[in-house]
């Protein structure tokens, strides 16, 4: 929408404005952009020559494994170097760190940013542990990443999850509407009653669900010690932060978002806005560390400052190649491809993920991710019951698109258009909570065979990949639908990422 765009272009235009917040602001800042800080400083410790006694026990690649040598080469073991004076300490960030993160916060135009180690994980486990202590009840979506799962069981947090609209075709959920809230908070009444939650997955928060979730703690004399919010979700589909930020302000409700698949939102105007742009909350992105190895951070100092050299500009071969991408898809006959009006309230989609449906070709998105990549050597980011989905990057080609829309051109002419039969979808397979995640991860547990495990408490988290949802979680009721998904996901070649046994003979249940 024009109102939207415009609202782009001015926070673009006021960044470039503001002095304190310029991306490129005089002449220093060039330098800095040519000679990114911690990457200067890893180059200038790598060409030192030194008898050292550190780890790691490669010894700066003289004794690194020639099988790896041989792929990789020899430099980036030179640079594989941990805590030198020189360096700084990214626990008590100094020199050229701290000096990373400061460009880095500047470039986002964030108070402060930290590089994390550990990726995103860390990040939302240590806000969720700073605001909820245990028994404190935390306000998120049941598509949260598992790491908001760990959270719970470190910090002894309650979840209080918050429901969405579901698009049955897609096998995605949306956004909820005013009259699914009105029933939804009905259902919840009735599962106070019996102890048991509706769960729900891959949902798109918005204001109504932040809403409605605040106002039935309220009702019962609870408040909310956080909210958090995944935006953009894995499909690129990004809530409106603003007015839950307000929302969650006007009651004093810290706002966490994982911004995990988000990191490039707010460098163009056809991007929806980033977080930050958003209102005040505290925002995980990546690119992140996942070692503290100086190598990797210094990986953090150089994409901020190959992004810092064309903040406005640096994205737009990769937008237009997704623009081009998606107009050759939508004319694929029996291809469809996900937009924002699948959905009733969003900020926008991700431009840059573009996800294609394949069910009206009567094949599952595991088939067609299979053949793609047997055959195209296309490899999709995510795979879906009813999709696939692509991630446009700097990297990518029009010779990338073309291979990919050979090959789905290749998957609408050889399969009929019959239309994939209707499964249960994940959304209905999930049971209630008995036990809180920390309760249910120090309680007594055994194995049970498959079949006796439905109706026991889940003493493990199982998570289906794709989608890479958790479907179970310890402390929930394994149901039948649950347990015939789980088959059905194996059965397509799916994944159960953190079953004990992959086969599904046997199950963990809480005693």
């Amino acid at each position: 929408m024009p109102g939207k765009k415009q609202e782009k272009v001015r926070l673009l235009d006021n960044r470039k404005a503001v002095k304190d917040n310029t991306f490129i602001s005089n002449s220093q800042d060039l330098e800095h952009h040519k000679h990114p800080p911690l990457v200067s400083a890893l180059k200038a410790s790598a060409d030192q020559n030194v008898a050292n006694f550190q780890f790691p026990g490669h010894n700066r690649g003289r004794a690194a494994a020639s099988s790896l040598t041989s792929l990789i080469g020899v430099q980036p073991f030179l640079h594989d170097l941990l805590a030198l004076p020189e360096l700084g300490n990214l626990f008590a960030p100094q020199g050229p760190i701290l000096d990373a993160q400061k460009q880095a916060a500047k470039l986002f135009g964030a108070t402060e940013t930290w590089f994390l180690v550990g990726g995103t994980t860390c990040g939302i486990q240590a806000s969720i542990m700073a605001t909820c202590s245990p028994g404190d009840t935390l306000i998120l979506p049941r598509n949260a990443h598992i790491s908001a799962f760990s959270s719970m069981v470190l910090s002894g947090s309650i979840p209080k999850y918050i429901y969405p609209e579901y698009d049955f075709d897609w096998d995605i959920a949306c956004s909820i509407t005013s009259s699914q809230a009105s029933e939804l908070l009905f259902f919840w009444c009735l599962c106070l009653l019996c102890l048991r939650s509706i769960l729900f997955l891959k949902i798109l928060t918005t204001t109504k669900t932040v809403e409605k979730a605040i106002r039935e703690l309220d009702s019962e004399s609870k408040k909310a010690s956080a909210v958090l919010v995944t935006c953009p979700t894995y499909h690129g589909i990004c809530s409106n932060l603003e007015k839950i930020s307000q929302l969650c302000h006007s009651h004093n409700i810290p706002l966490i978002v994982d911004e995990a698949h988000g990191a490039h939102l707010g460098f163009h105007e056809d991007f929806p806005l980033s977080a930050l742009h958003q209102g005040p909350m505290f925002p995980y992105s990546r690119p992140t560390s996942t070692s503290p190895s100086h190598l990797l951070l210094a990986s953090l100092d150089a994409a901020r400052a190959q992004i810092s050299q064309h903040p406005e500009t640096i994205f737009n071969n990769a937008i237009e190649i997704a623009l081009e991408a998606k107009a050759l898809i939508e004319k694929i006959p029996g291809i469809m491809v996900l937009s924002s009006g699948t959905f009733s309230d969003v900020l926008g989609i991700d431009p840059l993920r573009i996800t294609v449906g394949v069910w009206k070709l009567g094949i599952s998105g595991f088939e067609a991710d299979d053949i793609l990549y047997r055959d195209y050597q296309v490899v999709s980011e995510l795979i879906g019951t009813r999709s696939i989905t692509c991630a446009i990057n700097l990297g990518t080609s029009r010779d990338d698109v073309l291979r990919l829309v050979s090959g789905l051109n290749h998957l609408s002419q050889t399969h009929k258009s019959i239309g994939l039969k209707g499964e249960k979808p994940f959304i209905n397979t999930i049971g209630g909570m008995r036990l809180s995640p920390r309760d249910a991860f120090f309680a007594s547990k055994k194995k049970v065979s498959f079949e006796e495990s439905i109706g026991r408490i889940c003493g493990e988290l199982i998570c289906p990949y794709p989608p890479g949802i958790p479907l179970l979680l310890p402390g929930e009721v394994i149901t039948e639908e649950a347990a015939r998904y789980l088959v059905e996901v194996k059965k397509k070649g799916g994944v159960l990422s953190g079953a004990s046994d992959s086969s599904l003979l046997s199950m963990v249940v809480c005693t």
